[in-house]
Protein backbone atom coordinates (compact mmCIF):
# COMPACT_ATOMS: atom_id res chain seq x y z
CA UNK A 1 0.00 0.00 0.00
CA UNK A 2 1.57 2.87 -1.43
CA UNK A 3 0.63 7.34 -0.05
CA UNK A 4 -0.50 7.72 -3.12
CA UNK A 5 -3.28 4.66 -2.59
CA UNK A 6 -4.43 6.33 0.62
CA UNK A 7 -4.29 9.99 -0.63
CA UNK A 8 -6.89 9.14 -3.94
CA UNK A 9 -9.14 7.07 -1.40
CA UNK A 10 -9.27 9.77 1.30
CA UNK A 11 -10.24 12.38 -1.45
CA UNK A 12 -12.70 10.33 -3.35
CA UNK A 13 -14.28 9.70 0.11
CA UNK A 14 -14.65 13.31 0.81
CA UNK A 15 -16.02 14.07 -2.59
CA UNK A 16 -17.70 10.94 -3.33
CA UNK A 17 -17.70 11.76 -7.16
CA UNK A 18 -15.07 10.23 -9.04
CA UNK A 19 -14.73 12.73 -11.93
CA UNK A 20 -14.79 15.71 -9.07
CA UNK A 21 -12.12 13.76 -7.19
CA UNK A 22 -9.88 13.21 -10.12
CA UNK A 23 -9.98 17.59 -10.91
CA UNK A 24 -9.17 17.84 -7.26
CA UNK A 25 -6.24 15.15 -7.50
CA UNK A 26 -5.13 16.87 -10.98
CA UNK A 27 -5.46 13.70 -13.44
CA UNK A 28 -7.42 11.65 -15.47
CA UNK A 29 -10.44 9.73 -14.15
CA UNK A 30 -8.62 6.37 -15.30
CA UNK A 31 -5.68 6.42 -13.42
CA UNK A 32 -7.65 7.19 -10.60
CA UNK A 33 -9.99 4.37 -10.71
CA UNK A 34 -7.27 1.97 -11.20
CA UNK A 35 -5.74 3.34 -8.12
CA UNK A 36 -8.59 2.69 -5.80
CA UNK A 37 -8.90 -0.73 -7.67
CA UNK A 38 -5.60 -1.90 -6.39
CA UNK A 39 -6.24 -0.70 -2.73
CA UNK A 40 -9.21 -2.51 -3.19
CA UNK A 41 -7.42 -5.55 -4.54
CA UNK A 42 -4.67 -5.22 -1.80
CA UNK A 43 -7.13 -4.85 1.06
CA UNK A 44 -9.25 -7.76 -0.26
CA UNK A 45 -12.19 -5.18 0.21
CA UNK A 46 -14.48 -3.00 -1.63
CA UNK A 47 -14.40 0.28 -0.55
CA UNK A 48 -16.70 1.91 -2.75
CA UNK A 49 -19.98 1.14 -4.37
CA UNK A 50 -20.32 3.17 -7.93
CA UNK A 51 -23.54 3.48 -10.16
CA UNK A 52 -24.52 5.82 -12.21
CA UNK A 53 -25.85 8.45 -10.17
CA UNK A 54 -23.79 7.72 -7.42
CA UNK A 55 -20.80 7.11 -5.42
CA UNK A 56 -21.03 5.66 -1.78
CA UNK A 57 -18.28 3.92 0.69
CA UNK A 58 -18.76 0.76 1.89
CA UNK A 59 -19.05 -0.29 5.12
CA UNK A 60 -15.11 -1.06 5.06
CA UNK A 61 -14.32 1.80 3.63
CA UNK A 62 -15.94 3.84 6.24
CA UNK A 63 -13.85 1.63 8.09
CA UNK A 64 -10.79 2.89 6.62
CA UNK A 65 -11.23 7.01 6.29
CA UNK A 66 -11.68 6.37 10.02
CA UNK A 67 -8.05 6.00 10.32
CA UNK A 68 -6.19 7.36 6.88
CA UNK A 69 -6.45 11.23 8.05
CA UNK A 70 -4.55 10.57 11.14
CA UNK A 71 -2.18 9.10 9.03
CA UNK A 72 -1.54 12.31 6.67
CA UNK A 73 -1.48 14.40 10.03
CA UNK A 74 1.35 12.36 11.62
CA UNK A 75 3.31 12.89 8.54
CA UNK A 76 2.65 16.30 8.49
CA UNK A 77 4.16 16.66 12.07
CA UNK A 78 7.05 14.36 11.32
CA UNK A 79 7.42 16.99 8.81
CA UNK A 80 7.22 19.84 10.76
CA UNK A 81 9.11 18.25 13.54
CA UNK A 82 12.10 17.57 11.08
CA UNK A 83 11.98 21.45 10.31
CA UNK A 84 11.60 22.66 13.97
CA UNK A 85 14.99 20.70 14.31
CA UNK A 86 16.31 21.96 11.84
CA UNK A 87 15.59 25.59 12.93
CA UNK A 88 17.04 25.38 16.11
CA UNK A 89 14.19 24.32 18.11
CA UNK A 90 15.12 21.67 20.49
CA UNK A 91 11.15 20.45 21.60
CA UNK A 92 7.68 21.21 20.18
CA UNK A 93 4.60 21.04 21.49
CA UNK A 94 1.31 20.93 19.75
CA UNK A 95 -1.69 22.31 21.09
CA UNK A 96 -5.18 21.68 19.83
CA UNK A 97 -7.82 24.39 19.88
CA UNK A 98 -11.80 24.25 19.82
CA UNK A 99 -14.77 26.53 20.64
CA UNK A 100 -12.57 29.44 19.67
CA UNK A 101 -10.58 30.36 23.00
CA UNK A 102 -10.09 33.57 24.24
CA UNK A 103 -7.58 35.11 22.17
CA UNK A 104 -6.07 37.62 24.48
CA UNK A 105 -5.45 34.79 27.61
CA UNK A 106 -3.86 32.53 24.63
CA UNK A 107 -1.86 34.93 23.00
CA UNK A 108 -0.76 35.99 26.23
CA UNK A 109 0.57 32.45 27.01
CA UNK A 110 2.28 31.59 24.22
CA UNK A 111 4.38 34.81 24.61
CA UNK A 112 5.46 33.94 27.64
CA UNK A 113 6.08 30.70 26.90
CA UNK A 114 8.43 32.19 23.71
CA UNK A 115 9.78 34.26 26.59
CA UNK A 116 10.74 31.34 28.79
CA UNK A 117 10.97 28.32 26.61
CA UNK A 118 12.32 30.38 23.55
CA UNK A 119 13.78 26.41 22.21
CA UNK A 120 10.15 24.66 22.03
CA UNK A 121 8.39 25.60 18.77
CA UNK A 122 4.29 25.82 19.71
CA UNK A 123 2.48 24.50 17.13
CA UNK A 124 -1.62 25.64 16.87
CA UNK A 125 -4.16 23.23 15.37
CA UNK A 126 -7.89 24.44 15.11
CA UNK A 127 -10.27 21.43 15.40
CA UNK A 128 -13.55 20.19 16.36
CA UNK A 129 -13.61 19.39 19.67
CA UNK A 130 -14.39 15.58 19.33
CA UNK A 131 -11.36 15.04 16.82
CA UNK A 132 -9.18 17.18 19.81
CA UNK A 133 -10.18 14.46 22.20
CA UNK A 134 -9.41 11.47 19.37
CA UNK A 135 -6.23 13.56 18.60
CA UNK A 136 -4.93 13.73 22.38
CA UNK A 137 -6.01 10.16 22.52
CA UNK A 138 -3.64 8.98 19.79
CA UNK A 139 -0.39 11.54 20.43
CA UNK A 140 -1.08 13.57 17.82
CA UNK A 141 -1.49 16.41 20.10
CA UNK A 142 0.24 17.68 23.51
CA UNK A 143 -2.63 19.55 24.81
CA UNK A 144 -5.77 21.17 24.14
CA UNK A 145 -8.29 24.09 25.26
CA UNK A 146 -11.74 23.74 24.93
CA UNK A 147 -15.29 25.07 26.73
CA UNK A 148 -16.02 21.73 27.19
CA UNK A 149 -15.55 20.40 31.06
CA UNK A 150 -16.08 16.66 30.25
CA UNK A 151 -13.25 14.99 27.87
CA UNK A 152 -14.33 11.26 28.56
CA UNK A 153 -11.93 8.52 29.60
CA UNK A 154 -8.22 8.74 29.44
CA UNK A 155 -8.19 12.75 29.51
CA UNK A 156 -7.75 15.22 31.69
CA UNK A 157 -9.71 18.39 32.40
CA UNK A 158 -8.53 21.14 34.47
CA UNK A 159 -9.97 24.79 34.23
CA UNK A 160 -7.63 26.92 32.46
CA UNK A 161 -9.20 30.76 32.70
CA UNK A 162 -12.54 32.14 33.23
CA UNK A 163 -14.06 35.36 31.25
CA UNK A 164 -17.57 36.81 32.10
CA UNK A 165 -20.33 36.52 30.04
CA UNK A 166 -21.87 39.70 28.52
CA UNK A 167 -23.85 40.92 26.15
CA UNK A 168 -23.32 42.42 22.83
CA UNK A 169 -24.88 45.10 21.89
CA UNK A 170 -25.61 47.15 18.43
CA UNK A 171 -24.96 50.67 18.89
CA UNK A 172 -28.12 52.97 19.44
CA UNK A 173 -30.27 49.40 20.54
CA UNK A 174 -32.79 50.49 23.48
CA UNK A 175 -31.11 47.72 25.94
CA UNK A 176 -28.19 50.56 26.04
CA UNK A 177 -30.51 52.44 28.46
CA UNK A 178 -29.07 49.78 30.74
CA UNK A 179 -25.62 49.91 32.31
CA UNK A 180 -26.07 46.34 33.61
CA UNK A 181 -28.65 44.50 31.35
CA UNK A 182 -31.01 42.38 32.95
CA UNK A 183 -31.38 38.99 30.98
CA UNK A 184 -34.98 39.56 31.40
CA UNK A 185 -34.65 42.12 29.26
CA UNK A 186 -31.80 40.18 26.47
CA UNK A 187 -33.92 37.82 26.27
CA UNK A 188 -36.74 40.26 24.57
CA UNK A 189 -34.22 40.24 21.36
CA UNK A 190 -33.26 37.93 19.04
CA UNK A 191 -30.20 36.37 19.73
CA UNK A 192 -27.12 35.27 17.79
CA UNK A 193 -25.49 32.29 19.99
CA UNK A 194 -22.37 29.76 19.35
CA UNK A 195 -23.86 26.60 16.91
CA UNK A 196 -23.20 23.31 19.28
CA UNK A 197 -21.96 21.27 16.17
CA UNK A 198 -18.93 24.03 15.87
CA UNK A 199 -18.82 25.82 19.25
CA UNK A 200 -20.09 22.48 21.62
CA UNK A 201 -18.64 23.33 25.09
CA UNK A 202 -19.13 27.06 24.50
CA UNK A 203 -22.93 26.07 23.17
CA UNK A 204 -23.04 23.48 26.16
CA UNK A 205 -22.21 26.84 29.17
CA UNK A 206 -24.27 29.15 26.92
CA UNK A 207 -27.27 27.00 27.52
CA UNK A 208 -27.01 25.80 30.78
CA UNK A 209 -27.01 29.53 31.56
CA UNK A 210 -29.93 30.42 29.88
CA UNK A 211 -32.20 27.51 31.46
CA UNK A 212 -31.69 28.69 34.31
CA UNK A 213 -34.94 31.28 33.10
CA UNK A 214 -38.34 29.92 32.50
CA UNK A 215 -38.22 32.25 28.92
CA UNK A 216 -37.50 30.52 25.92
CA UNK A 217 -35.02 33.02 24.31
CA UNK A 218 -35.72 33.85 20.60
CA UNK A 219 -32.66 32.48 18.74
CA UNK A 220 -31.91 34.47 15.29
CA UNK A 221 -29.08 32.27 14.01
CA UNK A 222 -26.51 29.41 15.14
CA UNK A 223 -22.91 30.46 13.97
CA UNK A 224 -19.69 28.81 13.65
CA UNK A 225 -17.26 32.02 14.92
CA UNK A 226 -17.24 34.80 17.26
CA UNK A 227 -16.27 36.87 13.98
CA UNK A 228 -20.02 35.80 12.30
CA UNK A 229 -21.84 36.59 15.58
CA UNK A 230 -20.00 40.21 15.79
CA UNK A 231 -21.33 40.48 12.26
CA UNK A 232 -25.14 40.27 12.93
CA UNK A 233 -24.69 42.09 16.16
CA UNK A 234 -22.77 45.47 13.90
CA UNK A 235 -25.83 44.88 11.75
CA UNK A 236 -28.45 45.19 14.17
CA UNK A 237 -29.77 41.47 13.67
CA UNK A 238 -29.23 40.09 17.36
CA UNK A 239 -27.70 40.67 20.46
CA UNK A 240 -24.86 38.14 21.44
CA UNK A 241 -23.85 36.41 23.94
CA UNK A 242 -19.88 35.71 24.20
CA UNK A 243 -17.21 36.04 26.23
CA UNK A 244 -15.78 40.03 27.80
CA UNK A 245 -12.46 39.33 25.95
CA UNK A 246 -14.30 38.36 22.49
CA UNK A 247 -16.29 41.23 22.34
CA UNK A 248 -13.40 43.35 23.01
CA UNK A 249 -11.37 41.34 20.13
CA UNK A 250 -14.10 42.39 17.48
CA UNK A 251 -13.08 43.88 14.71
CA UNK A 252 -16.85 45.03 14.09
CA UNK A 253 -17.50 48.47 14.31
CA UNK A 254 -20.62 49.81 16.16
CA UNK A 255 -20.80 46.67 18.50
CA UNK A 256 -21.15 47.85 22.35
CA UNK A 257 -20.33 45.47 25.07
CA UNK A 258 -23.05 45.31 28.31
CA UNK A 259 -22.35 43.21 31.51
CA UNK A 260 -25.16 41.71 32.80
CA UNK A 261 -27.24 42.60 35.75
CA UNK A 262 -26.73 40.62 38.95
CA UNK A 263 -23.80 38.33 39.70
CA UNK A 264 -21.21 38.36 36.57
CA UNK A 265 -21.75 34.46 35.40
CA UNK A 266 -18.63 33.50 34.30
CA UNK A 267 -17.42 31.14 30.98
CA UNK A 268 -14.74 28.59 31.78
CA UNK A 269 -11.92 27.68 29.70
CA UNK A 270 -10.54 24.36 30.07
CA UNK A 271 -6.67 22.49 29.39
CA UNK A 272 -7.53 18.86 28.49
CA UNK A 273 -4.45 16.52 28.34
CA UNK A 274 -4.09 12.82 28.46
CA UNK A 275 -3.81 11.49 31.72
CA UNK A 276 -0.25 10.61 31.76
CA UNK A 277 3.06 12.04 33.17
CA UNK A 278 3.45 15.36 31.04
CA UNK A 279 6.58 15.96 29.38
CA UNK A 280 9.10 18.72 30.79
CA UNK A 281 7.83 21.00 28.14
CA UNK A 282 4.20 20.51 28.58
CA UNK A 283 4.75 20.42 32.43
CA UNK A 284 6.25 23.89 32.17
CA UNK A 285 2.90 24.88 29.75
CA UNK A 286 0.78 24.13 32.30
CA UNK A 287 2.60 26.28 35.38
CA UNK A 288 2.83 29.24 33.23
CA UNK A 289 -1.65 28.43 33.25
CA UNK A 290 -1.38 29.93 37.09
CA UNK A 291 -0.20 33.59 35.90
CA UNK A 292 -3.73 34.19 33.38
CA UNK A 293 -6.48 32.69 35.20
CA UNK A 294 -7.86 35.92 35.92
CA UNK A 295 -8.16 39.11 34.01
CA UNK A 296 -6.58 40.78 36.61
CA UNK A 297 -3.78 38.97 36.39
CA UNK A 298 -3.05 39.17 33.18
CA UNK A 299 -3.28 42.93 33.07
CA UNK A 300 -0.22 42.54 35.23
CA UNK A 301 1.31 40.38 32.89
CA UNK A 302 1.19 42.72 30.42
CA UNK A 303 2.38 45.38 32.43
CA UNK A 304 5.55 43.36 34.12
CA UNK A 305 6.39 41.22 31.01
CA UNK A 306 9.99 39.46 32.84
CA UNK A 307 7.05 37.86 35.77
CA UNK A 308 8.41 34.88 36.21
Amino acid sequence: MELRHLRCFLIVAEELHFARAAERLHIDQSPLSRTIKELEEELGARLFIRTTRSTQLTRAGRQLLEHVPRIFTALDQARDGVKSATNGFLGQLRIALSDGVTPTRLSTLLARCREEDPEVEMRLFEVPLGLQIKGLHEDLYDVGFSMAEDGGDGILVTPAWEDELMVAVPARHPVLAFKQVPLKEVLRYPLALGDPAVCEGHARQIDRFLRKLDQEPLIAQRVATFDVMMTLVSAGLALGLAGEAHIASSREPGVVARRLAGKPPMLTTYLLRRDAKPSEELARFIERLAFIDSADNLGVIEKSPTTR
